[in-house]
């Protein structure tokens, strides 16, 4: 608490009414005091590395850092120019956006208590006194007159204790944590239209590799049919060479459903009807980008939901201070001016004006406890706050532990499965080619078709999941963002 300050109005004495007037604001002013705690942003373990990086390289100068379009670093341009619609016509990004314009007028609100109100009217009245009213013989009793009023009335409440500081602290770091909301938003929505984007390409390739199946198994069929013409094979062969067809034209049409939605989703993400809106089929072929490193504690600069928890902390400690103010009286100056005439003509005469100043203390003295109450009630929503941002943290770093995870196991996975894949085409060929030598049956062929066409479907599933992983990594690395793009309110 500041030091009160003393001064010595005998110094004033003689001065003009307006002089002592604003001499007595600012002795209120600059002596008075904050009330309550001081903030400090809550303390939390920051592990030194990430468990699950691996081989994972911290960026580069030359390295291709994220920014704020982290999407482009795929290098695909039908993803971007999908991204840029977003911030265009995206619902919920407009509604956040909404909400923190909302949260910087109740700023605005809040810092217009720092000014005194001034109000200004004009009335009109003409009244009679009643010639019976009390005393008798009254000298007014019985007359009409007119009063005409030109007022101006000001109201200030002086922030001795830093009530209004307080709640402008407060209501500052509440617009900031929802301008960090906003961000946070607009990444989820850019990260889930990339993900729906490259699940629907991770379809078509699917879909690409079931129908270049087909026309496989298309020949295989035409060739059983051959042989068993020749009286080279039995019908039992014909019927699985055609079942074994069918049921991958089936798994192909059924492709088709998933990929719809995935399409539907992408088009109420920028905005637009899903019947406005068609994704043009593009198999997906590339494997994800590698993504630039970062040390733990940077996490808690780069991610917007948790510098959004750590303002409302700041935020929530502040309001400690408002409802600590409650325990001190409330100082209020009130003053008036104008005219006051009979008569309309001499209405702006020097001798109708009028004035008046005024200054008031009202202290609670007696209140059963509330104030205490309001004081914890305070405190313990901080606690709260607290302990939401901390878990914030201790989230954020196990997402990216996770997708550190998933892409370096994935990625190892895909090696993997590409063998599986090379493996399994080999024995097809082998098959094939001892079914046409007539040394083995069609079930032979049939089993291998199966194994073949399971690895394929694999690996491709197996790309899709590691573009998803790879901007789930981007958003928990807060996907470009930085606590420097808070604004400065």
């Amino acid at each position: 608490m500041k030091r009160p300050l003393r001064v010595d109005f005998n110094e004033f004495r003689g001065r003009t009414p307006w002089l002592e007037f604003l001499l007595l604001i600012a002795v209120l002013l600059l002596g008075g005091c904050t009330v309550g705690p001081k903030y400090h942003t809550p303390v939390t373990e920051i592990p030194t590395a990430y468990k699950e990086a691996g081989n994972w390289k911290p960026a580069q100068p030359n390295d291709q850092n994220l920014g704020g379009d982290w999407w482009t670093i795929f290098q695909d341009p039908q993803l971007d120019a999908l991204e840029m619609q977003v911030n265009v016509s995206n619902q919920n990004l407009k509604a956040a956006e909404a909400q923190y314009r909302q949260a910087r007028e109740v700023l605005l609100y809040n810092r217009a208590d720092y000014y005194p109100t001034v109000t200004a009217g004009a009335s009109a009245t003409r009244q009679r006194v009643s010639a019976h009213r009390p005393p008798p013989n009254a000298i007014f009793n019985g007359i009409s007159e007119n009063d005409f009023v030109l007022p101006v009335d000001f109201s200030y409440q002086v922030d001795v204790w830093g009530r209004v500081r307080r709640t402008v602290e407060s209501s500052r770091e509440q617009a900031q944590a929802s301008a960090a909301d906003l961000a946070t938003v607009n990444l989820s929505m850019h990260a889930d239209l990339a993900i729906d984007y490259f699940q629907a390409r991770s379809l078509d390739a699917e879909e690409q590799l079931l129908n270049s199946t087909v026309k496989q198994y298309e020949q295989a069929l035409e060739l059983t049919q051959s042989r068993y013409q020749g009286g080279l094979t039995s019908e039992v062969e014909v019927q699985q060479a055609e079942t074994q067809l069918e049921t991958t034209r089936a798994l192909a049409i059924d492709v088709g459903v998933a990929r719809a939605q995935f399409e539907h989703a992408v088009a109420i993400l920028i905005g637009k009807p899903p019947a406005e809106f068609t994704l043009p089929p593009l198999p997906l072929t590339s494997p994800p980008p590698p993504i630039p490193g970062s040390v733990p504690s940077e996490l808690l600069e780069r991610r917007p939901d948790i510098a959004a928890a750590e303002r409302r902390v700041a935020s929530a400690n502040a309001q400690i201070g408002v409802a600590q103010s409650a325990y001190y009286p409330v100082i209020s100056l009130s003053g008036g001016g104008g005219f006051e005439s009979s008569s309309i003509t001499t209405l702006l005469n020097g001798p109708a004006g009028l004035w008046s100043f005024g200054l008031s203390a009202v202290g609670t003295v007696f209140d059963v406890g509330r104030r205490r109450a309001l004081t914890n009630e305070a405190r313990a929503a901080y606690d709260v706050q607290v302990a939401a941002y901390r878990e914030n943290v201790l989230t954020g770093f196990q997402q990216v532990e996770d997708n550190l995870a998933a892409v370096r196991i994935l990625e190892n996975e895909a090696k993997v499965q590409d063998e599986a894949v090379v493996a399994a085409q080999r024995s097809l060929d082998l098959s094939i080619t001892r079914y046409t030598g007539g040394v083995t049956s069609y079930l032979e062929v049939t089993v291998a078709q199966s194994a073949a066409l399971s690895n394929e479907v694999t690996a491709v599933n197996i790309l899709g999941r590691r573009m998803a992983n790879t901007v789930l990594l981007i958003q928990a690395l807060g996907g470009g963002w930085d606590r420097s793009s808070l604004p400065n309110l």
